[in-house]
C-alpha cells in the first residue's frame, strides 16, 4: 500500500497528533497556572510544582523512549508489507519497560528528600517538593504503558485515538484541578498543592485504561504476552538504549537550567517554571508534525520510497514553520496576559516577562529540531540522534550556559543557552538527511 504525500495524509496525522501531543504540557501548565494562584504559600507551591514536574518529565522521557522504538519498527513493516512478522512484539516491549518503570519508582520514593535537594531546594519548597512527588511519581507506569500504546497506534500510521485518550484525560485532570485543589466549599476541603497531585494521578489512570481499551478493540494487537522473544526485541532494546542515552543528555540540560533558576532564587524559579512550560507547550504542538514525519518516514522507508520521504521532510517542515510563526504571533500579541494566567506575583512577572522574548523568537529552530528528529525517530536512526544529543548538550548548551552565568547574564543565560542548543540539533539533523537521502532521490 503507497503512501501519499500531500496535505490531506499529512494533517490526517499531523493534527490529531498535535491534539494529543499538547495533552501532557497543558496538565503541566494547568497544575502550574492553578498552584501559582494558591492562597497559601503560592510561589512556594509554584516552584515545588516546577521543581518535581522537571524531574518526573525526565524520568518519563528516558524510559519513554520505547514508544518511538514501537512506532519506528511497525511502521516500516507496515510499509513492507511484513506486519504479521511483529505482531506479538509491542507485549514483550511493553513488559519490559513498565518492569523497569517499577524498580525506577521504588528506588526514587525512598530517597524523595535527597533527590530534590540535588535541585538546591529547601525549607517550605523541599516539603511541598516531597508530599507532591509522593503522590504523582505512582503515576509514572500508568503514563508509560499510555506511551508506548501511543506508539503502536502511531506505527499504524492512527493519531486519531492517542488524541481522544489524551483530550479526556486532559479535560478530566483540569475539572479535578479545580474540584481538588480549592475544594468545593461543605463537600470536599482545599487540599491545594496535593490536590493537583491527585488530579494528574487520576487522569493518568483514566488515561491508561482507555489505550488498553482502544488498543484491544481496534487493533489486530495483543498485550498477550508470549515467547519466544520477537527477533526485532534485540534492536528494539539498542534502539530504545540509544534513546535512553540521548533523554539522559536532554534532561542534563532540563535539569541544569532548573538547578540554576532554584540557585538564582524563589522569583527567577517561578519565571522559570513558568517559560518552560510554554516552552514545552510549544514544542509539543509543533511536535504534531514531527508525529506525522516519525509515522510516514518509518513506512515510506520500509517501502523504499525515497522520493516520498524526501518530499515529507520538505512539505512536513514547511507546515511545521507556519504553526511555529502562528505561535510567535500570539506570544507577542498576548505577552502580558499569558503570564498572569500563571502568577499574580509581580516580582515573578516581571523575571519571567525579561526572558520571554528569548522563548518566542527561539520557535523556528525548535521547529527544525522537533520535524527532522521525528522523521529520524521514524527511520531508526537512534544511534545519530544521541550523537547530536550529546554534542548539543555537552558542547553547545553546557558551556554557553555557564559562560553566560559568568558573565552575569543571569536567568538570561539559561534560555540563550536554549537557543543555542536547538541551533546545533537542528542543523546537525538536516546536514545527516541531506547527506544520506539526497543521492538516493530521483526527483529532488
Amino acid at each position: 500500500m503507497s503512501t501519499q504525500v500531500n496535505f490531506k495524509s499529512i494533517n490526517q496525522l499531523a493534527i490529531p497528533a498535535t491534539i494529543s501531543g499538547i495533552a501532557e504540557p497543558i496538565l503541566s501548565i494547568t497544575d502550574t497556572a492553578i498552584v501559582g494562584n494558591i492562597p497559601v504559600d503560592g510561589l512556594e507551591s509554584l516552584a515545588a510544582a516546577g521543581i518535581v514536574g522537571s524531574f518526573l518529565s525526565m524520568l518519563i522521557w528516558v524510559l519513554g523512549q520505547t514508544r518511538s522504538s514501537i512506532s519506528a519498527i511497525i511502521s516500516q513493516y507496515l510499509g513492507a508489507g511484513r506486519l504479521e512478522e511483529v505482531k506479538n512484539m509491542p507485549a514483550q516491549a511493553i513488559f519490559l519497560n513498565i518492569c523497569l518503570s517499577f524498580v525506577v519508582l521504588l528506588t526514587t520514593i525512598f530517597v524523595i528528600e535527597e533527590i530534590f535537594a540535588l535541585f538546591n531546594a529547601s525549607g517550605k519548597i523541599l516539603d511541598y517538593c516531597v508530599s507532591y512527588y509522593s503522590i504523582r511519581v505512582w503515576g509514572f507506569p500508568l503514563t508509560l504503558f499510555t506511551f508506548a500504546i501511543f506508539g503502536i497506534f502511531r506505527g499504524l500510521q492512527n493519531t486519531f485515538y492517542p488524541m481522544v485518550i489524551a483530550m479526556l484525560g486532559a479535560g478530566l485532570n483540569i475539572l479535578l484541578d479545580f474540584v481538588l485543589v480549592y475544594g468545593i466549599d461543605g463537600f470536599i476541603p482545599a487540599l491545594y498543592l496535593e490536590g493537583a497531585a491527585w488530579a494528574s494521578l487520576i487522569a493518568q489512570a483514566i488515561m491508561a485504561l482507555l489505550a488498553f481499551i482502544l488498543l484491544i478493540k481496534k487493533t489486530d494487537i495483543s498485550l498477550k504476552l508470549t515467547f519466544p522473544l520477537n527477533k526485532e526485541i534485540k534492536r528494539l532494546i539498542f534502539m530504545s538504549l540509544n534513546l535512553f542515552v540521548r533523554t539522559l543528555a536532554l534532561n542534563a540540560a532540563l535539569m541544569l537550567a532548573v538547578r540554576e533558576a532554584t540557585t538564582l532564587g524563589d522569583r527567577f524559579i517561578g519565571a522559570h517554571t513558568i517559560a518552560v512550560n510554554l516552552w514545552l507547550f510549544a514544542a509539543f504542538f509543533i511536535d504534531g508534525y514531527a508525529a506525522a514525519g516519525n509515522s510516514m518516514g518509518g513506512k515510506l522507508l520500509g517501502a523504499s520510497d525515497y522520493d516520498g520521504l524526501w518530499k515529507l521532510a520538505k512539505t512536513i517542515f514547511k507546515y511545521g514553520m507556519i504553526v511555529s510563526l502562528a505561535l510567535m504571533c500570539a506570544g507577542f500579541i498576548f505577552y502580558r496576559p499569558i503570564g498572569l494566567l500563571f502568577s499574580k506575583e509581580e516580582i515573578v512577572l516581571n523575571t519571567f516577562y525579561s526572558i520571554f522574548y528569548i522563548v518566542i523568537l527561539g520557535l523556528p529552530m525548535n521547529t527544525l529540531a522537533f520535524i527532522f528528529d521525528g522523521i529520524f525517530k521514524g527511520m531508526g536512526e537512534m544511534k545519530y540522534l544521541r550523537n547530536v544529543l550529546l554534542a548539543a548538550t555537552f558542547l553547545g548548551f553546557v558551556p554557553s550556559l555557564y559562560i553566560g552565568l559568568y558573565a552575569g547574564l543571569g536567568i538570561h543565560a539559561i534560555w540563550i543557552a536554549f537557543v543555542v542548543w536547538m541551533m546545533i540539533r537542528g542543523f546537525s539533523l538536516v546536514w545527516k538527511f541531506r547527506r544520506k537521502f539526497r543521492p538516493l532521490v530521483q526527483n529532488p
